[in-house]
């Protein structure tokens, strides 16, 4: 049996039918599929040892303690971190973003102050800089992307001043694939004084990381696009920031003393990580790692790198499609358009087809108006996609551009 073959018996989904034709999923950017360890690992949680963690004496509370403070520490190994407590648990990217932005920028931020972004951002890092600036009375500094999707470097170098005390940039687009150089990037940012977040989401499933080697201030993504569960992300942050900064939430298990008077806070990573988190999923996250890990970082980069250039050489041949986003650097996410055919109905028609790929501006909507588009259709590729799926798409495609014609 081939590996592709072995990977694709791990997810059970894959064997489901939609519409009587076997599933072809293209959608990992906006959420990858779970293996069936992932499963397991979940329901073995609630099966076996579930209870609420920090709070008890008895067995199932310090088990599922103990189970959920070491997947911290497999984190930190993950992405090259040399101390657990660098690792907050969070619901997701967006809201360990809001975490930082918030959080940092409050401590930081004075009226007059800059925060750069870029023009490919996701809205979940452009809002939240929005909505603290306009409290601090900050501005918002964009860079803009030019025509292949890569960013506007000489435009950063021009405009990257002291003024600017945090640069929060994607390393992965998620509209466009594009990879940035985030270690020029943060190099550029230290040598004025600003802090670096780099939201992770679509990097961390692609590329091999050590933030300690890149030297990120923070590096925030989800375990739900790296195969494992819902509902959990990671802030990875440098200590002595982390340690200077106040709590994004306040309540249970982040408190070390409440009065009526004042109130003292845990050390790091409690103090933010107020209430019950998602215990059955930071668990269940580890066994989404070590699966990541067994098949293997440069594997995996190496068979969708062959899917991307495959699909993007065979969307090319069709004169009615228009791929959104062509820098020499990137990864297996291709949006594209169709003349004559609004994105959604491209989707729904493929889904007849089988076929599962995403519609819609992707929470991205400056990027479509940089571009002149309102929407994209985006097929996104992961470990166990194939060839003859991107068959299917491509004559999924030819159907309905004949139907439209």
């Amino acid at each position: 049996m081939s590996k592709i073959d072995t990977i694709r018996q791990a997810f059970p989904i894959l064997s489901e039918k939609v519409h009587d034709k076997p599933v072809v999923f293209l959608d990992t950017g906006a959420s990858a599929q779970k293996p069936t360890c992932v499963i397991e690992a979940e329901k073995n949680v609630y099966e076996k040892y579930y209870a609420n963690i920090h709070r008890g004496v008895y067995f199932f509370s310090q088990e599922s303690t103990e189970r959920y403070e070491n997947v911290r520490k497999v984190v930190c190994n993950l992405i090259g971190s040399h101390d657990p407590r660098e690792i907050i648990f969070t619901k997701g990217t967006t809201e360990s973003i809001n975490l930082v932005a918030h959080s940092l920028g409050g401590l930081l931020l004075k009226e007059g102050d800059q925060v750069m972004i870029t023009e490919m951002e996701h809205h979940a890092n452009i809002v939240p800089w929005q909505m603290i600036c306009q409290l601090k009375g900050a501005h918002l500094l964009v860079v803009p992307v030019l025509d292949d999707g890569s960013l506007d470097m000489a435009f950063l170098d021009a405009n990257l001043t002291e003024r600017v005390k945090i640069v929060a940039v994607t390393q992965i687009s998620n509209v466009l694939g594009t990879i940035n150089d985030i270690a020029t990037i943060t190099q550029k940012a230290h040598a004025v004084g600003a802090k670096i977040l780099v939201d992770g989401a679509q990097g961390i499933v692609h590329e091999p990381l050590n933030v300690s080697q890149l030297d990120v201030d923070f590096y925030v993504f989800s375990a739900h696009k790296l195969y494992g569960p819902t509902g959990v992300g990671v802030v990875y942050g440098k200590k002595d920031l982390l340690n200077a900064m106040p709590p994004y939430q306040t309540g249970g298990d982040m408190i070390d003393e409440v009065t009526f008077e004042k109130t003292t806070f845990a050390p790091l990573p409690n103090k933010f990580e107020a209430g019950t988190p998602n215990i059955a999923g930071v668990i269940a996250f580890e066994a989404a790692i070590k699966f990541v890990q067994e098949i293997g970082f440069d594997y995996i980069a190496a068979h969708e790198k062959e899917l991307l250039d495959y699909a993007t050489e065979e969307l090319s041949k069709i004169p009615e499609v228009r791929i959104i986003g062509t820098a020499p650097n990137k990864v297996g996410v291709i949006s594209f358009v169709v003349k004559g055919v609004h994105p959604h109905d491209i989707g729904t028609m493929l889904d007849h087809f089988g076929v599962a790929v995403r519609v819609g501006h992707h929470c991205a909507q400056p990027i479509m108006r940089r571009f002149g588009v309102p929407a994209t259709a985006r097929m996104s590729f992961g470990m166990y996609n194939t060839k003859e799926e991107v068959d299917q798409l491509i004559d999924g495609l030819k159907k309905i551009i004949e139907m439209f014609s």
